[in-house]
C-alpha cells in the first residue's frame, strides 16, 4: 500500500521537492497527494529524513559527493552571472543618477539635502560591526543594523521631522500630530505620526522593504511606483528592477533583530518554524503529528545556534527535534 501511494507521485517531482526546486504548481500537486491520507504524509516525512541523512558527510559516498559538486558548481555559475548582471545594472543606475542630478537636481527626492532644506547642520551616525541604538532630538528611538547610516538634524524644524537612512533600521517614533516623521531612503520614503516599524533600503539591494509592527505608516516610492498605507503585520516591498510596490503579510518575530529577541503574537508552530529557518539558515521539517491549531504568545531570547533555541522552545511547547546537517526534524513529544 505504501509503495503504491509513492508511485502515484512522479519520481522526478519527488526529487525536485526534496531539493527545494518545485514550482507553485508542483508544490500544489505534492500537497494534494499529502492530503489523500495520513500514510502519505508519514511516508514523505520518512523519505525526507533518509534524504537528508544521505546528504550528511557521515553517510556520503564518492558518487553522491560528485553529483553534489556538479550541482554546487552549476549554482555558483548561475549566482555569479546574476551578480555580474546586477553590478552592470547598478553601474548604469549610478551614471543615470549623475546625469539626472546635473539637469534635475530638485528631482532627487531620496537625497538628504532636499529633505533637510530647513537646516544644513546634519548629524551622520553609522553602525559598523554591531547594532547601534540612538535617541533623536524629538525622543524617537532608532536601532541601526550593521553597516547602516542615518542622517538627521541636530534640532527638528517646525515644518516636520525628516531623516535619511541607508541600510536597515528599526524605529520607535515619538508621536507628534503636528510634525509628521518622514524617513527617506534610496528607494522609498515612509511617513508616520507615531508608530513602530522597520525599514530596509540601500543602494546595493534592489529590494526595499518597510515592515509595520504597530500603528500605521504611509509608504511611497521615489520614482512614481505608487503609495500604500500599511496595517500592523504587513510589509511593503518595492522592487527597484520591476518598479512594483506590493503589500504582503509577514511572520511575527522576524523583524526583532534590534533587541535580540523573537517576539510571537498568537503564532502557530509553522510560523515559529519559518522564523527560525529565516534567522539560522536551516530547513525545518515538521512531522505530520505536529498540532497546527495551537498558538503561542511571548518573547524568545535569541541564541548562537538553532539547537540552543529549540532547547528553550521545549520548555514551552512539547516537541522533540533531531538535527542532521542543515536540516531540523520536529515532532511532538510523546
Amino acid at each position: 500500500m505504501m509503495k503504491e501511494g509513492i508511485n502515484k507521485l512522479d519520481e522526478e517531482l519527488m526529487v525536485k521537492f526534496l531539493m527545494g526546486e518545485c514550482s507553485e504548481e508542483e508544490l500544489h500537486k505534492v500537497n494534494t497527494w499529502l492530503d489523500e491520507s495520513g500514510e502519505n504524509a508519514r511516508e514523505l516525512f520518512r523519505i525526507e529524513q533518509i534524504y537528508h541523512l544521505g546528504r550528511s558527510e557521515e553517510f556520503a559516498d564518492e558518487k553522491r559527493i560528485e553529483r553534489a559538486e556538479k550541482q554546487l558548481f552549476k549554482r555558483l555559475k548561475q549566482e555569479e552571472a546574476k551578480r555580474y548582471k546586477m553590478r552592470r545594472m547598478n553601474t548604469w543606475m549610478r551614471y543615470a543618477a549623475m546625469f539626472i542630478g546635473i539637469f534635475f537636481i530638485s528631482g532627487l527626492s531620496y537625497h538628504i539635502y532636499q529633505s533637510q532644506s530647513e537646516t544644513d547642520d546634519l548629524v551622520a551616525v553609522t553602525a559598523t560591526d554591531k547594532v547601534k541604538e540612538l535617541m533623536l532630538p524629538d525622543g524617537t528611538k532608532v536601532w541601526l543594523n550593521k553597516y547602516t547610516t542615518l542622517k538627521y538634524p541636530r534640532e527638528f524644524s517646525e515644518k516636520g521631522r525628516n531623516v535619511y537612512m541607508e541600510g536597515e533600521a528599526y524605529f520607535e517614533v515619538k508621536r507628534d500630530t503636528e510634525k509628521p516623521f518622514i524617513v527617506r531612503s534610496e528607494a522609498m520614503q515612509v511617513r508616520v505620526l507615531g508608530t513602530v516599524f522597520n525599514l530596509k533600503s540601500d543602494k546595493a539591494n534592489p529590494l526595499a522593504v518597510a515592515t509595520l509592527v504597530k500603528g500605521e505608516i504611509e509608504v511611497k516610492g521615489n520614482r512614481d511606483e505608487g503609495m500604500i498605507v500599511l496595517s500592523p503585520g504587513q510589509k511593503a516591498e518595492l522592487n527597484g528592477m520591476t518598479r512594483r510596490l506590493v503589500v504582503k503579510q509577514v511572520d511575527t518575530g522576524i523583524e526583532n533583530w534590534h533587541n535580540n529577541q523573537f517576539v510571537f503574537e498568537k503564532a502557530d508552530i509553522f510560523t515559529i518554524a519559518r522564523t527560525l529557518e529565516s534567522s539560522y539558515g536551516v530547513k525545518i521539517i515538521l512531522a505530520p503529528d505536529m498540532d497546527s491549531t495551537k498558538t503561542y504568545t511571548g518573547a524568545l531570547k535569541k541564541k548562537n545556534t538553532v539547537e540552543e533555541v529549540l532547547n528553550s522552545v521545549k520548555n514551552v511547547i512539547p516537541i522533540e527535534y533531531k538535527i542532521v546537517g542543515n536540516s531540523v526534524f520536529l515532532s511532538s513529544r510523546k
